[in-house]
């Protein structure tokens, strides 16, 4: 669980890029009091960003490992985080219309 919020551990370029494209999904949708849905959120990197710029967070995952590291970490940050292991597809037929803003992060190169 530590490698992955360790910003000198592989996971580094994430937490170099975090802020900008935190500041950027902020400056183009306040994400303040919004529902957003954080797609393939792994250890909950920008998830938590978005916690604590006052977003109602969900983020999903197909991996069971990350999740759990994300749980762990937002329980350790005091942050109200919802981490479900499921996909897109099944979240979008069950929850249709919920979220206010939809990320993506690494997921497509």
């Amino acid at each position: 669980a530590s490698r992955w919020w360790d910003p000198n551990s592989e996971f580094r370029p994430l937490h170099e890029l975090n802020p900008l494209r935190a500041n950027w999904i902020d400056q183009h949708s306040p994400v303040a009091e919004r529902r957003l849905l954080d797609v393939g959120c792994g250890g909950g990197i920008l998830s938590e960003a978005m916690a604590q710029r006052g977003a109602q967070v969900t983020g999903i995952d197909m991996g069971e490992l990350p999740l759990e590291i994300a749980r762990l970490h937002a329980l350790e940050s005091e942050l109200t985080i919802d981490y479900r292991q499921c996909t897109a597809e099944a979240l979008a037929e069950s929850h249709a219309g919920q979220f206010d803003i939809v990320t993506c992060m690494e997921m497509l190169e």
